[in-house]
Protein backbone atom coordinates (compact mmCIF):
# COMPACT_ATOMS: atom_id res chain seq x y z
CA UNK A 1 0.00 0.00 0.00
CA UNK A 2 1.22 3.35 -1.20
CA UNK A 3 1.92 6.46 1.36
CA UNK A 4 -1.26 8.12 0.25
CA UNK A 5 -3.50 5.39 0.12
CA UNK A 6 -2.69 5.13 4.52
CA UNK A 7 -3.07 8.30 4.54
CA UNK A 8 -6.49 8.38 3.20
CA UNK A 9 -7.23 5.27 5.20
CA UNK A 10 -6.30 7.16 8.40
CA UNK A 11 -7.81 10.02 7.57
CA UNK A 12 -11.32 8.31 7.25
CA UNK A 13 -10.83 6.45 10.27
CA UNK A 14 -10.46 9.81 11.96
CA UNK A 15 -13.43 10.76 10.68
CA UNK A 16 -15.61 8.23 11.86
CA UNK A 17 -14.84 7.97 15.14
CA UNK A 18 -16.41 11.52 15.59
CA UNK A 19 -19.28 10.37 14.10
CA UNK A 20 -19.51 7.15 15.95
CA UNK A 21 -19.49 9.23 18.85
CA UNK A 22 -22.02 11.59 17.66
CA UNK A 23 -24.22 8.55 16.58
CA UNK A 24 -23.47 7.18 20.07
CA UNK A 25 -24.49 10.51 22.06
CA UNK A 26 -27.65 11.03 20.00
CA UNK A 27 -28.46 7.36 20.86
CA UNK A 28 -28.18 8.10 24.32
CA UNK A 29 -29.17 12.01 24.23
CA UNK A 30 -33.17 11.81 25.37
CA UNK A 31 -32.40 9.34 28.36
CA UNK A 32 -29.80 11.39 29.51
CA UNK A 33 -32.01 14.72 28.88
CA UNK A 34 -34.67 12.92 31.12
CA UNK A 35 -32.24 12.08 33.56
CA UNK A 36 -31.08 15.21 33.33
CA UNK A 37 -31.30 18.10 36.86
CA UNK A 38 -33.17 20.40 34.50
CA UNK A 39 -35.62 18.15 32.43
CA UNK A 40 -36.25 16.53 36.91
CA UNK A 41 -36.97 20.24 37.79
CA UNK A 42 -39.08 21.50 34.80
CA UNK A 43 -41.58 17.82 34.76
CA UNK A 44 -42.17 18.51 38.69
CA UNK A 45 -42.90 22.16 38.30
CA UNK A 46 -45.22 20.76 35.27
CA UNK A 47 -46.70 18.06 38.16
CA UNK A 48 -47.50 20.95 40.68
CA UNK A 49 -48.99 23.93 38.05
CA UNK A 50 -51.64 20.53 36.79
CA UNK A 51 -51.76 19.17 40.43
CA UNK A 52 -52.94 23.09 41.55
CA UNK A 53 -55.26 23.48 38.46
CA UNK A 54 -56.70 20.70 39.47
CA UNK A 55 -57.34 21.39 42.88
CA UNK A 56 -58.75 24.88 41.88
CA UNK A 57 -61.33 23.29 39.47
CA UNK A 58 -62.86 20.66 42.14
CA UNK A 59 -62.57 22.91 45.02
CA UNK A 60 -64.74 25.64 42.66
CA UNK A 61 -66.93 22.68 41.85
CA UNK A 62 -67.64 21.71 45.58
CA UNK A 63 -67.83 25.53 46.64
CA UNK A 64 -70.68 25.79 43.56
CA UNK A 65 -72.44 22.47 45.06
CA UNK A 66 -71.92 23.90 48.36
CA UNK A 67 -73.75 26.92 48.01
CA UNK A 68 -76.45 25.45 45.84
CA UNK A 69 -77.18 23.31 48.61
CA UNK A 70 -76.64 26.09 51.59
CA UNK A 71 -77.31 29.51 50.23
CA UNK A 72 -76.05 30.83 53.46
CA UNK A 73 -72.69 29.91 52.99
CA UNK A 74 -72.44 32.67 50.04
CA UNK A 75 -71.15 35.91 50.46
CA UNK A 76 -72.72 39.03 48.94
CA UNK A 77 -69.64 41.61 48.06
CA UNK A 78 -71.95 44.24 46.46
CA UNK A 79 -72.23 47.89 47.97
CA UNK A 80 -75.72 47.66 49.40
CA UNK A 81 -76.10 43.49 49.77
CA UNK A 82 -78.36 43.14 46.61
CA UNK A 83 -78.31 39.34 46.52
CA UNK A 84 -78.51 39.28 50.23
CA UNK A 85 -81.83 39.18 52.33
CA UNK A 86 -81.63 42.26 54.87
CA UNK A 87 -81.24 41.23 58.54
CA UNK A 88 -85.37 41.90 59.70
CA UNK A 89 -85.87 39.45 57.02
CA UNK A 90 -83.36 37.24 58.69
CA UNK A 91 -84.34 37.28 61.76
CA UNK A 92 -88.69 37.36 60.97
CA UNK A 93 -87.87 34.19 58.44
CA UNK A 94 -85.91 32.28 61.27
CA UNK A 95 -88.08 33.17 64.08
CA UNK A 96 -91.20 31.61 61.98
CA UNK A 97 -93.92 29.04 63.65
CA UNK A 98 -95.90 28.08 61.22
CA UNK A 99 -94.89 26.45 57.96
CA UNK A 100 -95.16 28.37 54.57
CA UNK A 101 -95.10 27.20 50.93
CA UNK A 102 -94.07 29.77 48.08
CA UNK A 103 -94.85 28.99 44.85
CA UNK A 104 -93.49 31.08 41.96
CA UNK A 105 -95.75 30.57 39.04
CA UNK A 106 -92.76 28.97 36.32
CA UNK A 107 -90.12 26.66 36.06
CA UNK A 108 -87.07 27.79 37.73
CA UNK A 109 -85.08 27.99 34.11
CA UNK A 110 -87.97 30.27 33.18
CA UNK A 111 -87.75 32.36 36.04
CA UNK A 112 -84.14 33.10 36.50
CA UNK A 113 -84.28 33.76 32.57
CA UNK A 114 -86.19 36.75 32.58
CA UNK A 115 -83.62 38.85 33.94
CA UNK A 116 -81.35 39.57 37.06
CA UNK A 117 -83.81 40.90 38.91
CA UNK A 118 -85.40 37.47 38.58
CA UNK A 119 -81.94 35.99 39.01
CA UNK A 120 -81.87 37.82 42.65
CA UNK A 121 -85.17 36.74 43.88
CA UNK A 122 -84.11 33.03 42.67
CA UNK A 123 -81.66 33.83 45.37
CA UNK A 124 -83.72 35.25 47.94
CA UNK A 125 -86.37 32.08 47.99
CA UNK A 126 -83.06 29.84 48.11
CA UNK A 127 -82.17 31.95 51.39
CA UNK A 128 -85.15 32.16 52.96
CA UNK A 129 -85.18 28.19 52.33
CA UNK A 130 -81.92 27.80 53.61
CA UNK A 131 -82.85 30.06 57.08
CA UNK A 132 -85.65 28.09 58.12
CA UNK A 133 -87.47 24.75 57.69
CA UNK A 134 -90.72 25.74 57.45
CA UNK A 135 -89.93 27.74 54.27
CA UNK A 136 -90.70 25.40 51.11
CA UNK A 137 -89.66 26.88 47.82
CA UNK A 138 -92.08 24.51 45.24
CA UNK A 139 -91.69 26.11 41.47
CA UNK A 140 -94.98 25.80 39.71
CA UNK A 141 -95.41 25.73 36.16
CA UNK A 142 -99.55 26.63 35.48
CA UNK A 143 -99.17 25.49 31.93
CA UNK A 144 -97.71 21.76 33.02
CA UNK A 145 -99.83 21.67 35.91
CA UNK A 146 -103.05 23.23 35.24
CA UNK A 147 -104.77 21.47 37.81
CA UNK A 148 -102.71 23.70 40.78
CA UNK A 149 -105.59 26.79 39.92
CA UNK A 150 -108.46 24.75 41.17
CA UNK A 151 -107.40 25.01 44.60
CA UNK A 152 -107.86 28.79 44.70
CA UNK A 153 -110.86 29.89 43.81
CA UNK A 154 -110.97 33.60 45.16
CA UNK A 155 -107.98 34.54 42.71
CA UNK A 156 -108.97 34.94 39.01
CA UNK A 157 -106.42 33.25 37.38
CA UNK A 158 -107.85 35.10 33.53
CA UNK A 159 -104.54 37.45 34.82
CA UNK A 160 -101.28 37.09 33.39
CA UNK A 161 -99.28 38.82 35.35
CA UNK A 162 -99.04 36.31 38.72
CA UNK A 163 -95.44 35.98 40.09
CA UNK A 164 -95.98 34.07 43.45
CA UNK A 165 -98.45 32.33 45.37
CA UNK A 166 -97.43 32.01 48.80
CA UNK A 167 -99.72 29.70 51.45
CA UNK A 168 -100.16 28.97 55.16
CA UNK A 169 -102.50 26.42 55.53
CA UNK A 170 -106.25 27.89 54.33
CA UNK A 171 -104.68 31.17 53.67
CA UNK A 172 -102.79 31.94 50.68
CA UNK A 173 -102.03 35.28 48.91
CA UNK A 174 -101.23 36.12 44.91
CA UNK A 175 -98.49 38.36 44.37
CA UNK A 176 -97.99 40.30 40.49
CA UNK A 177 -95.40 41.88 38.98
CA UNK A 178 -96.44 45.01 40.13
CA UNK A 179 -96.59 43.82 43.68
CA UNK A 180 -92.82 42.62 43.51
CA UNK A 181 -90.66 44.61 40.86
CA UNK A 182 -90.44 48.47 39.45
CA UNK A 183 -90.29 48.78 36.02
CA UNK A 184 -90.76 51.76 33.00
CA UNK A 185 -94.15 52.68 32.74
CA UNK A 186 -94.10 54.24 29.78
CA UNK A 187 -91.91 51.12 27.73
CA UNK A 188 -94.96 48.93 28.96
CA UNK A 189 -97.65 51.25 27.46
CA UNK A 190 -96.03 51.88 24.20
CA UNK A 191 -93.77 48.15 23.63
CA UNK A 192 -96.37 45.78 26.09
CA UNK A 193 -92.32 44.63 27.11
CA UNK A 194 -91.61 44.83 30.95
CA UNK A 195 -88.12 46.93 31.29
CA UNK A 196 -87.43 46.09 35.63
CA UNK A 197 -85.57 49.19 37.46
CA UNK A 198 -85.95 47.26 40.50
CA UNK A 199 -86.79 45.16 42.98
CA UNK A 200 -89.82 45.06 45.62
CA UNK A 201 -89.65 40.86 46.19
CA UNK A 202 -88.37 40.99 49.57
CA UNK A 203 -90.36 43.59 50.77
CA UNK A 204 -93.55 41.44 49.27
CA UNK A 205 -92.50 38.19 49.87
CA UNK A 206 -92.34 39.01 54.22
CA UNK A 207 -95.79 40.98 54.22
CA UNK A 208 -96.89 38.01 52.03
CA UNK A 209 -95.95 35.83 54.90
CA UNK A 210 -97.04 38.18 57.48
CA UNK A 211 -100.62 38.16 56.31
CA UNK A 212 -101.06 34.55 55.60
CA UNK A 213 -99.53 33.83 59.08
CA UNK A 214 -101.74 36.44 61.09
CA UNK A 215 -105.00 34.32 61.88
CA UNK A 216 -106.79 37.78 64.31
CA UNK A 217 -106.27 40.69 62.27
CA UNK A 218 -106.70 43.82 63.87
CA UNK A 219 -109.46 46.09 62.44
CA UNK A 220 -108.60 49.49 61.12
CA UNK A 221 -112.05 51.54 60.04
CA UNK A 222 -111.46 54.32 57.48
CA UNK A 223 -113.92 56.90 58.17
CA UNK A 224 -115.70 58.07 54.58
CA UNK A 225 -118.53 60.48 53.54
CA UNK A 226 -117.00 63.43 53.78
CA UNK A 227 -115.44 64.07 50.45
CA UNK A 228 -112.06 62.35 51.85
CA UNK A 229 -108.49 62.82 49.24
CA UNK A 230 -107.52 59.25 48.23
CA UNK A 231 -106.11 57.18 50.99
CA UNK A 232 -104.66 54.12 48.91
CA UNK A 233 -101.53 54.18 49.79
CA UNK A 234 -101.95 54.49 53.38
CA UNK A 235 -104.41 51.39 52.90
CA UNK A 236 -101.99 48.99 51.14
CA UNK A 237 -99.33 50.25 53.71
CA UNK A 238 -101.42 48.63 56.54
CA UNK A 239 -103.15 45.87 54.57
CA UNK A 240 -99.52 44.98 53.96
CA UNK A 241 -98.39 44.55 57.32
CA UNK A 242 -101.51 42.50 58.07
CA UNK A 243 -104.10 44.48 59.14
CA UNK A 244 -107.99 44.44 57.82
CA UNK A 245 -109.38 47.84 56.86
CA UNK A 246 -112.71 48.55 56.88
CA UNK A 247 -114.51 51.68 55.54
CA UNK A 248 -117.40 52.62 57.46
CA UNK A 249 -119.51 56.21 56.81
CA UNK A 250 -120.65 57.51 60.05
CA UNK A 251 -124.18 59.27 57.82
CA UNK A 252 -125.26 55.34 57.98
CA UNK A 253 -123.20 53.69 60.47
CA UNK A 254 -120.97 53.66 63.24
CA UNK A 255 -116.97 52.63 64.19
CA UNK A 256 -116.97 48.72 64.72
CA UNK A 257 -116.83 47.75 68.65
CA UNK A 258 -114.05 45.27 67.26
CA UNK A 259 -112.09 47.93 65.53
CA UNK A 260 -108.86 49.16 67.79
CA UNK A 261 -107.80 51.85 65.26
CA UNK A 262 -110.13 54.45 63.21
CA UNK A 263 -108.62 56.65 60.03
CA UNK A 264 -110.29 59.77 59.50
CA UNK A 265 -108.28 60.93 56.16
CA UNK A 266 -107.90 64.20 54.57
CA UNK A 267 -111.84 65.46 54.84
CA UNK A 268 -113.17 68.14 52.41
CA UNK A 269 -116.01 69.06 54.29
CA UNK A 270 -116.56 69.11 58.00
CA UNK A 271 -118.00 66.32 60.25
CA UNK A 272 -121.73 66.67 61.38
CA UNK A 273 -122.03 66.81 64.99
CA UNK A 274 -123.95 63.42 65.02
CA UNK A 275 -120.66 62.11 63.45
CA UNK A 276 -118.74 63.54 65.81
CA UNK A 277 -120.47 62.27 68.93
CA UNK A 278 -120.06 59.01 67.42
CA UNK A 279 -116.19 59.01 67.25
CA UNK A 280 -116.00 60.66 70.86
CA UNK A 281 -118.68 57.70 72.29
CA UNK A 282 -116.56 55.10 70.31
CA UNK A 283 -113.22 56.19 72.23
CA UNK A 284 -114.78 56.30 75.39
CA UNK A 285 -116.02 52.98 74.69
CA UNK A 286 -118.33 52.51 77.62
CA UNK A 287 -115.55 53.64 79.81
CA UNK A 288 -113.05 50.72 78.74
CA UNK A 289 -110.82 53.17 76.30
CA UNK A 290 -108.52 51.45 74.31
CA UNK A 291 -109.55 52.85 71.18
CA UNK A 292 -106.98 55.20 69.19
CA UNK A 293 -108.17 57.86 66.04
CA UNK A 294 -105.54 58.72 63.67
CA UNK A 295 -106.41 62.26 61.76
CA UNK A 296 -104.92 63.48 58.97
CA UNK A 297 -105.70 66.82 58.29
CA UNK A 298 -106.38 68.61 54.98
CA UNK A 299 -104.32 71.46 54.39
CA UNK A 300 -106.62 72.89 51.58
CA UNK A 301 -109.36 73.32 54.08
CA UNK A 302 -109.70 75.76 56.57
CA UNK A 303 -113.72 75.84 58.05
CA UNK A 304 -114.24 72.62 60.33
CA UNK A 305 -115.54 74.19 63.47
CA UNK A 306 -116.87 70.70 64.31
CA UNK A 307 -113.37 68.59 64.10
CA UNK A 308 -111.92 71.59 65.63
CA UNK A 309 -114.00 71.05 68.55
CA UNK A 310 -113.26 67.40 68.72
CA UNK A 311 -109.77 68.20 69.42
CA UNK A 312 -109.78 70.88 71.45
CA UNK A 313 -111.40 68.39 74.24
CA UNK A 314 -108.19 66.63 73.75
CA UNK A 315 -105.88 69.88 73.73
CA UNK A 316 -105.13 70.54 70.52
CA UNK A 317 -105.48 73.37 68.15
CA UNK A 318 -105.23 73.38 64.67
CA UNK A 319 -103.15 76.36 63.14
CA UNK A 320 -104.70 78.89 60.73
CA UNK A 321 -101.66 78.51 58.18
CA UNK A 322 -98.46 76.26 56.74
CA UNK A 323 -95.43 75.53 58.35
CA UNK A 324 -92.78 77.36 56.45
CA UNK A 325 -88.98 76.19 57.30
CA UNK A 326 -86.35 79.07 56.77
CA UNK A 327 -83.28 76.44 57.73
CA UNK A 328 -81.65 75.31 54.70
CA UNK A 329 -80.89 71.93 56.68
CA UNK A 330 -84.24 70.91 57.24
CA UNK A 331 -85.31 71.91 53.47
CA UNK A 332 -85.74 68.87 50.86
CA UNK A 333 -85.99 71.20 47.80
CA UNK A 334 -85.64 74.57 47.91
CA UNK A 335 -89.85 74.79 48.80
CA UNK A 336 -89.68 76.09 52.14
CA UNK A 337 -93.57 74.11 52.50
CA UNK A 338 -91.46 70.71 52.15
CA UNK A 339 -88.93 69.77 55.22
CA UNK A 340 -87.49 67.41 57.17
CA UNK A 341 -88.85 66.86 61.16
CA UNK A 342 -87.45 65.91 64.44
CA UNK A 343 -88.70 62.98 66.56
CA UNK A 344 -90.16 63.90 70.05
CA UNK A 345 -89.27 60.13 71.24
CA UNK A 346 -92.83 59.55 70.56
CA UNK A 347 -93.72 55.61 68.84
CA UNK A 348 -89.65 55.84 67.74
CA UNK A 349 -88.70 52.79 70.02
CA UNK A 350 -89.44 49.89 66.91
CA UNK A 351 -88.36 51.55 64.31
CA UNK A 352 -85.11 50.05 62.26
CA UNK A 353 -83.51 53.20 61.80
CA UNK A 354 -84.66 56.24 64.04
CA UNK A 355 -81.67 58.57 61.97
CA UNK A 356 -83.96 58.40 59.01
CA UNK A 357 -86.95 61.71 59.26
CA UNK A 358 -89.31 62.08 58.53
CA UNK A 359 -90.97 64.52 55.54
CA UNK A 360 -93.52 67.01 55.78
CA UNK A 361 -95.10 68.77 53.15
CA UNK A 362 -97.77 71.42 53.17
CA UNK A 363 -98.57 70.77 56.48
CA UNK A 364 -100.57 72.83 59.02
CA UNK A 365 -99.10 73.26 62.25
CA UNK A 366 -100.96 71.99 65.36
CA UNK A 367 -100.89 73.90 68.43
CA UNK A 368 -100.93 71.91 72.38
CA UNK A 369 -103.51 73.76 74.35
CA UNK A 370 -103.06 70.84 76.86
CA UNK A 371 -99.42 69.73 78.02
CA UNK A 372 -101.03 67.35 80.19
CA UNK A 373 -103.30 65.09 77.45
CA UNK A 374 -100.97 66.08 74.52
CA UNK A 375 -97.53 65.28 73.16
CA UNK A 376 -95.33 66.33 69.62
CA UNK A 377 -95.03 63.67 67.47
CA UNK A 378 -92.88 65.13 64.68
CA UNK A 379 -91.38 68.65 65.34
CA UNK A 380 -89.95 71.58 62.73
CA UNK A 381 -86.67 73.08 63.41
CA UNK A 382 -86.62 76.88 65.42
CA UNK A 383 -86.24 78.45 62.64
CA UNK A 384 -89.80 77.45 60.86
CA UNK A 385 -92.78 79.51 61.44
CA UNK A 386 -95.96 79.59 60.61
CA UNK A 387 -97.52 81.69 56.86
CA UNK A 388 -101.05 82.63 57.67
CA UNK A 389 -103.79 81.46 55.27
CA UNK A 390 -104.49 85.08 54.93
CA UNK A 391 -101.06 86.39 53.96
CA UNK A 392 -100.50 83.45 51.37
CA UNK A 393 -100.93 85.93 48.17
CA UNK A 394 -98.95 88.72 50.45
CA UNK A 395 -95.40 89.20 48.26
CA UNK A 396 -94.10 91.42 50.90
CA UNK A 397 -95.27 89.16 54.00
CA UNK A 398 -91.91 89.54 56.35
CA UNK A 399 -91.53 85.37 57.64
CA UNK A 400 -88.46 86.85 59.65
CA UNK A 401 -91.04 88.59 62.37
CA UNK A 402 -92.82 85.53 62.12
CA UNK A 403 -90.41 82.96 63.61
CA UNK A 404 -90.68 82.50 67.23
CA UNK A 405 -87.43 80.74 68.00
CA UNK A 406 -89.20 77.47 69.03
CA UNK A 407 -90.04 74.25 67.23
CA UNK A 408 -93.56 73.75 65.43
CA UNK A 409 -95.78 70.65 66.02
CA UNK A 410 -95.85 68.71 62.55
CA UNK A 411 -97.51 65.74 64.24
CA UNK A 412 -99.38 66.00 68.37
CA UNK A 413 -100.40 62.71 69.99
CA UNK A 414 -102.88 63.03 72.49
CA UNK A 415 -103.88 60.45 75.79
CA UNK A 416 -106.82 60.04 78.15
CA UNK A 417 -107.12 57.30 80.45
CA UNK A 418 -109.77 55.62 82.55
CA UNK A 419 -109.41 54.57 86.04
CA UNK A 420 -107.68 51.81 84.89
CA UNK A 421 -105.01 53.75 83.26
CA UNK A 422 -106.01 52.15 79.99
CA UNK A 423 -105.74 54.89 77.56
CA UNK A 424 -107.68 56.36 74.82
CA UNK A 425 -105.65 58.68 72.04
CA UNK A 426 -106.10 60.77 69.37
CA UNK A 427 -103.21 61.55 66.83
CA UNK A 428 -102.91 64.14 64.29
CA UNK A 429 -100.78 64.89 61.34
CA UNK A 430 -100.87 68.27 59.52
CA UNK A 431 -101.24 67.19 55.86
CA UNK A 432 -101.93 64.40 54.04
CA UNK A 433 -99.06 64.95 51.67
CA UNK A 434 -97.17 62.94 54.39
CA UNK A 435 -98.70 59.66 53.17
CA UNK A 436 -98.79 60.13 49.51
CA UNK A 437 -98.30 56.94 47.55
CA UNK A 438 -94.75 58.47 46.45
CA UNK A 439 -93.65 59.42 49.51
CA UNK A 440 -94.67 56.30 51.17
CA UNK A 441 -92.54 54.87 48.60
CA UNK A 442 -88.97 56.67 49.38
CA UNK A 443 -86.53 54.68 51.27
CA UNK A 444 -84.76 58.06 52.31
CA UNK A 445 -88.01 58.88 54.43
CA UNK A 446 -89.24 57.17 57.64
CA UNK A 447 -92.62 58.24 56.96
CA UNK A 448 -94.33 54.67 56.36
CA UNK A 449 -92.11 53.25 59.07
CA UNK A 450 -93.53 55.71 61.45
CA UNK A 451 -96.79 55.36 60.44
CA UNK A 452 -96.79 51.66 60.84
CA UNK A 453 -94.67 51.59 64.25
CA UNK A 454 -97.37 54.29 65.79
CA UNK A 455 -100.10 51.80 64.45
CA UNK A 456 -98.73 48.74 65.86
CA UNK A 457 -97.79 50.32 68.96
CA UNK A 458 -101.63 51.41 69.74
CA UNK A 459 -102.80 48.01 68.24
CA UNK A 460 -100.27 46.54 71.03
CA UNK A 461 -98.06 44.73 68.15
CA UNK A 462 -94.89 46.01 68.70
CA UNK A 463 -92.50 44.67 66.51
CA UNK A 464 -94.74 43.20 64.04
CA UNK A 465 -94.98 45.23 61.02
CA UNK A 466 -91.80 44.83 59.01
CA UNK A 467 -90.32 47.64 56.62
CA UNK A 468 -87.99 46.44 53.76
CA UNK A 469 -86.00 48.28 51.75
CA UNK A 470 -86.01 47.79 47.99
CA UNK A 471 -83.22 46.76 45.63
CA UNK A 472 -82.04 48.29 42.31
CA UNK A 473 -79.10 46.55 40.01
CA UNK A 474 -78.06 49.54 39.73
CA UNK A 475 -76.04 49.77 42.50
CA UNK A 476 -74.92 45.94 42.38
CA UNK A 477 -71.02 46.95 43.04
CA UNK A 478 -68.29 46.05 45.21
CA UNK A 479 -69.36 47.67 48.93
CA UNK A 480 -65.40 49.88 49.17
CA UNK A 481 -64.74 52.84 49.07
CA UNK A 482 -62.64 55.43 46.92
CA UNK A 483 -59.86 54.89 49.55
CA UNK A 484 -60.06 50.70 49.76
CA UNK A 485 -60.45 50.81 45.99
CA UNK A 486 -57.03 53.15 45.49
CA UNK A 487 -55.02 50.84 48.14
CA UNK A 488 -56.51 47.67 46.13
CA UNK A 489 -55.47 49.27 42.83
CA UNK A 490 -51.90 49.61 44.48
CA UNK A 491 -52.18 46.14 45.48
CA UNK A 492 -53.28 44.70 42.69
CA UNK A 493 -51.80 46.43 39.94
CA UNK A 494 -47.97 47.25 41.41
CA UNK A 495 -47.16 45.57 44.39
CA UNK A 496 -48.07 41.98 43.72
CA UNK A 497 -46.58 42.10 39.76
CA UNK A 498 -43.47 43.89 41.09
CA UNK A 499 -43.32 41.06 43.40
CA UNK A 500 -43.78 38.19 41.30
CA UNK A 501 -41.26 39.60 38.76
CA UNK A 502 -38.44 39.88 41.90
CA UNK A 503 -39.12 36.58 42.84
CA UNK A 504 -38.81 35.66 39.06
CA UNK A 505 -35.52 36.97 38.52
CA UNK A 506 -34.22 36.11 41.73
CA UNK A 507 -34.75 32.16 41.20
CA UNK A 508 -33.36 32.53 37.39
CA UNK A 509 -30.29 34.14 39.08
CA UNK A 510 -29.81 31.65 41.61
CA UNK A 511 -30.26 28.51 38.90
CA UNK A 512 -27.99 29.96 36.41
CA UNK A 513 -24.87 30.42 38.76
CA UNK A 514 -25.44 26.96 39.69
Amino acid sequence: MNKDNKNTQINTAEQSKPAEKANKSGKGGFKAFMKSRKTKHGTAAVIIVAVVLAAVIVLNIVCSLLVDRFPALSFDLTANQVYGLQDDTKDYITHLEKDITIYPLSTEDKFTSNGEYFVQADKFLKSMESLSGHVKVKYTDLTQNPTFTTAYENIDWTQTNYVFLVECGENYRVLTIDDCFEYDQQSYYYYGSYSFTGSKVEQALVTAILNVTTDDKPIVDFITGNSEVDSKGLKNLLESNAYQINEVSLTTSQLEDGATVAVLFAPAVDLDLSAVEKIETWLENGGDYGKSLIYVANYNVQDTPNIDSLLEKWGMKMSNGLLFETDRNFLVTNNPFISLTDYNEVFTEGLKNSSIPCVSSFTRGIDITDEEKATPMLKSSSSSCILPYSEQENTDWDYKSAITGEPLNAAVKSTQKNTDEVASNVLVFGSYEMFSESVLAYNSYNNSAFFVNAVNTLADRDNVGITIEGKSMDSATLGIDVGTQAVLMVLLVIVIPLAVLAAGLVIWIRRRNR
